[in-house]
């Protein structure tokens, strides 16, 4: 932190939630790219192997559902409002 501090002055280190849903919403996307459309990777050329991926990105469009978040706005009003306490602790 105190390195980051030296080389950005101005920059401000916020903490993001552990659980990171958003992340693991990427993660079972490539997932499922890689079980249903990459494997086996017998491609002849690059030009397939993006016509593949495209194809499966329009499909999946169709198909996927929203994710149910549990981080609501509430949960990140009192992370920030904890941040903000130590802003003004170390003030």
């Amino acid at each position: 932190m105190d390195r980051l501090k030296s080389w950005y002055p101005n920059a401000v280190q916020v903490h993001t939630p552990v659980h990171a849903s958003w992340l693991n919403q990427v993660e079972i996307y490539f997932s499922v790219l890689q079980r249903k459309v990459l494997t086996p990777n017998d491609f002849e050329c690059l030009s397939e192997l993006q016509d593949r991926i495209l194809d499966f990105q329009k499909l999946y469009e169709t198909i996927a559902k929203p994710f149910e978040w549990k981080f609501t706005r509430e949960d990140l009003k009192k992370v920030l409002a904890k941040y903000d306490a130590t802003q003004k602790l170390a003030a």
